[in-house]
């Protein structure tokens, strides 16, 4: 069986056994995409014990949205030097990035099986879109203070604006997801909203 129904208390015995876990979930999506993608397999590929596995995850796919989630990149203030909006260029960039590799593509085979209100789709928008949305709203919010943007604008929708051409794209898969795509979202938004200065070529 590859699901428990329920998972026990506690975490990994270490945090050396968790890294291990996620990097063999990794490495499996890498090799066979989802379907190589078993407890056995990963408890073989980490040199652990299925219970150590399910001392925090339920099943393959909670293993796979957390690496999925550990996986990608955190943009903030205090640690980045370019301004909002290349900040903002550079995250679509590195979600783009994230979603064309194996271990995007196997997540995305995941939310398109599974129900808007399945485990995976709610951890999927509470840990990874969510987190995204955070990192935008306050990169607009700079922007605005910096008159890069204008400020009479709905965050939210221009958030949704943003982000909603990656994840179709993900889920639709009738296009690609690059850097060049990345970029062509963020030029639009400066159209409409108007910038003060113009994007680098």
């Amino acid at each position: 069986m590859d699901e428990k129904p329920k998972r026990g208390p506690g975490r990994p015995r270490s945090q050396k056994a968790r890294t291990a876990i996620l990097k063999a979930c990794r490495e499996l999506l890498q090799e066979g995409g989802l379907a190589a993608v078993t407890m056995e397999a990963i408890a073989q590929r980490a040199g652990v014990g299925k219970p150590t596995i399910y001392r925090s995850w339920a099943n393959r796919y909670e293993v796979a949205m957390t690496a999925l989630v550990e996986a990608a990149p955190r943009t903030t203030s205090s640690s980045r030097k370019s301004s909002p909006l290349d900040a903002l260029r550079h995250q679509l960039r590195q979600i783009a990035a994230l979603f064309d590799s194996a271990l995007g593509r196997g997540v995305a085979t995941m939310l398109t099986a599974a129900d808007a209100e399945s485990e995976v789709a709610r951890a999927f928008r509470s840990r990874f879109i969510t987190a995204r949305r955070d990192e935008g709203r306050a990169l607009l919010a700079e922007a605005v203070l910096m008159g890069d943007l204008r400020g009479a604008f709905d965050p939210e929708i221009a958030l949704d604006l943003i982000y909603g051409p990656l994840f179709y794209r993900l889920l639709m898969g009738h296009g690609g997801l690059g850097a060049g795509y990345a970029d062509a979202i963020v030029e639009c938004l400066l159209n409409g909203l108007g910038t003060a200065r113009k994007p680098p070529a």
